[in-house]
């Protein structure tokens, strides 16, 4: 649950860089890689995988640096329309592990 939960935070925090003109890359992710995850993760009419870009954008990305984002995923999920089950699957939906230390 808890590696779902800073998978999904990480994803929130897509959304909100999304509104951003010039984002700042947050755990070697750019605000474009966020985007092109958030709908495989969406509460709302989400695809049934992620596309070829998002599983790139997370290959790339520092999963240990998503841990540190856990804590703020419950509100933020809930303003974005973020499923957590479906953040924390996009890890292996994409072949990738979160470390273990991530709980």
């Amino acid at each position: 649950m808890a590696k779902a939960q800073a998978l999904a935070a990480l994803l929130i925090t897509v959304v909100a860089l999304a509104t951003m003109e010039s984002a700042h890359a947050i755990c070697g992710m750019a605000n474009e890689d966020f985007k092109v995850c958030q709908p495989a993760a969406s509460v709302n009419d989400p695809t049934d995988s992620p596309l070829v870009e998002c599983c790139a954008a997370l290959g790339k990305a520092d999963l240990g640096c998503i841990c540190r984002y856990k804590g703020v995923a419950g509100i933020w999920m809930r303003i974005y329309h973020i499923d957590p089950s479906r953040a924390m699957a996009l890890t292996g939906k994409c072949g990738l592990t979160m470390p273990s230390n991530c709980s």
